[in-house]
């Protein structure tokens, strides 16, 4: 409709249609045990379907277990994990929401503490495990060194993937999204400040996008044609000499000829210690860059809060999505609220329709 603010027109991509440009973006809840989805998953997404977000993505799920960034992370590395995930997606798409699932391997940055157990490496002796990256380079100093994956553990990451992949259709999601940004595996193999390998992985910029591009293909294999498939990238590493918003914009060139159909722009997370110039939107405009060089849909996330905000950014062409992350853990229902704010109509579950109209 003319009239309907950009951000509350649907969105189609392949045969899914989402019912607006809102996102809930994938949030670690470190809740889980042995990986497995349980009530404070179904609880804190369902909620957020109901609050009339578009899109649910659940959290960075290992593919592996020792993918993941702490004991308490989601999994798919077993089809035991399938069902539990399956009450989430249809709670969710109960809604009109479309569930979606972030697949992931954390690498040298897994085995830690969750963030309010503050978050450091967990050695070996101390129950945690041995991590795994393209070079044995440490995240922080003093952290125990990774160590370098050899030609099979490569293998093993880009099978793990492809059977996250088969586990997320059983279990009902309508998008993947594969994380290759804030550090984690892929991004180690991106940035030249943590890829030092010498081999077919390293070097060149063609030779450290070879992963991705791997498991972007052998995601795209196992996943439906009429379903899209996301990839999250850091569009830079804010550190001299190491990924950038040019890379950024080859690599998802590279992505979309291997079945990629939307790239969800973050940025850092590679390195500690560096400036990142916060403010409102801050990373929209590596979003809008992606979008028009790439020629490929672009997902906006960091720092968006307000509903005009959000809606100048898809009307402006910048993206087409926005992902919210901590503006939906304070207000699950931000959707309808910023709908009220825009002057639309969107429909509230009957359940609270007493409430839809502020008294007064």
């Amino acid at each position: 409709m003319p009239d309907t603010p950009s951000l509350f027109t649907p969105l189609r991509l392949r045969g899914t249609e989402f019912p607006n440009r809102i996102a809930v973006s994938p949030m670690c809840m470190y809740s889980s045990t042995d990986g497995y989805a349980n009530d404070w998953h179904l609880v804190h997404l369902g909620s957020r379907a109901v609050g009339g977000a578009g899109l649910v993505m659940v959290e960075a799920t290992g593919v592996v277990p020792e993918g993941r960034i702490t004991a308490h992370d989601m999994g798919l590395w077993s089809d035991a994990h399938i069902e539990p995930l399956a009450r989430v997606v249809r709670a969710i798409a109960s809604r009109g929401a479309v569930p979606g699932i972030q697949l992931a391997h954390a690498g040298r940055k897994a085995s830690v503490a969750r963030p309010w157990e503050g978050g450091t490496a967990i050695r070996v002796e101390q129950g945690g495990w041995t991590t795994v990256a393209p070079s044995a380079v440490s995240f922080r100093p003093g952290d125990p060194v990774p160590d370098a994956l050899d030609a099979t553990g490569i293998t093993a990451v880009v099978e793990a993937f492809a059977a996250a992949t088969r586990r997320a259709r059983q279990a009902g999601f309508e998008v993947v999204e594969i994380h290759a940004a804030h550090g984690y595996l892929m991004h180690q193999f991106l940035s030249p400040l943590s890829n030092r390998r010498t081999d077919e992985y390293g070097g060149s910029f063609e030779n450290r996008i070879r992963l991705i591009l791997e498991i972007a293909a052998a995601v795209r294999a196992e996943w439906p044609d009429e379903r899209p498939l996301f990839a999250r990238i850091s569009a830079t590493d804010w550190a001299d000499d190491g990924w950038d918003i040019e890379q950024s914009v080859q690599l998802a060139r590279q992505l979309k000829a291997r079945g990629v159909d939307l790239v969800d722009v973050s940025s850092g997370g590679l390195v500690p210690g560096v400036t990142i110039p916060l403010g409102p939107g801050y990373q929209v405009g590596f979003a809008a860059q992606v979008r028009r060089e790439a020629g490929i849909a672009t997902g906006a996330v960091g720092l968006i809060t307000r509903a005009h905000q959000a809606d100048e950014i898809i009307t402006r062409g910048d993206a087409d999505l926005v992902l919210l992350a901590r503006e939906m853990l304070r207000d699950p229902y931000w959707p309808l609220h910023a709908a009220r704010e825009l002057g639309v109509q969107v429909p509230w579950p009957d359940q609270y329709l007493r409430a839809a109209e502020r008294a007064g």
